[in-house]
């Protein structure tokens, strides 16, 4: 059985993958809040399983193995994240912090009745994709909403959800997954982005976005909107 430490490095790793195809120690080290000295002697652990490879000063990235592992981690995670939302009523800033303490000791019988009891989902509350119970995740295409230009019109897919904090903002400013915006302006130099936001009874808000926000959301441009993105 591995150890907490170990499938936390192994989800972490499988995260910033997902940005960049090889993870240097030194991002992986801040990503976790921990020395280098730390991940570089946990590298070298996980490279003597067979669970990552580790290239010095180059990198690291997931075996088949340690990837496995990962995704069902974050299978668990996102599973309990969605339960707790759904079936208790957990706000969704409150859900990844208590997911963090279950995806650990989840057992497989429990992960299979939460799984059926939420209907097979595929996402979880901020609309991260939720692994099925072979570890696949399908394809998305999706850009971050830093990337589109005036006149876009997108959904909002996902959003960032290790911040509670920023997780409130969004909230407030009714920015969840499923929301449709359309980029209104974007300023030259701080690249400010002013963003029209779809509610209920075709009422529109408007917002002005900062880049620690926009590149923290992602989205799926509209079907007359699609184009090749940076």
């Amino acid at each position: 059985m591995n150890s907490q430490a170990i499938e936390d490095y192994l989800k972490a790793i499988y995260k910033l993958q997902v940005r960049d195809s090889t993870v240097l120690t030194s991002v992986l080290a801040s990503y976790l809040q921990v020395s280098p000295p730390a991940a570089t002697g946990m590298m070298k652990k996980l490279s003597a399983s067979n669970l990552v490879r580790h290239h010095p000063y180059q990198g690291v990235e997931l075996t088949d193995h340690g990837e496995k592992i990962a995704l069902e981690v974050i299978r668990h995670h996102r599973l309990v994240e969605l339960y707790l939302s759904e079936a208790l009523g957990v706000p969704w800033d409150k859900v990844h912090d208590e997911a963090e303490k279950w995806e650990h000791i989840l057992s497989e019988d429990l992960e299979d009745r939460i799984d059926e009891f939420l209907g097979y989902p595929t996402s979880d509350p901020h609309g991260a994709p939720i692994p099925d119970r072979n570890g696949t995740i399908s394809d998305r295409d999706v850009c971050t909403l830093s990337k589109l230009s005036v006149g876009d019109k997108a959904v909002i897919i996902e959003v960032c959800d290790e911040n509670a904090e920023m997780l409130r903002y969004l909230g407030k400013l009714n920015l969840y997954p499923q929301t449709g915006v359309q980029v209104a302006s974007v300023s030259p130099f701080d690249e400010l982005m002013t963003i029209c936001i779809d509610l209920d009874n075709d009422i529109s808000s408007e917002l002005v976005l900062g880049q620690k926000i926009t590149t923290r959301i992602l989205v799926s441009l509209s079907p007359l909107d699609e184009r090749p993105t940076a």
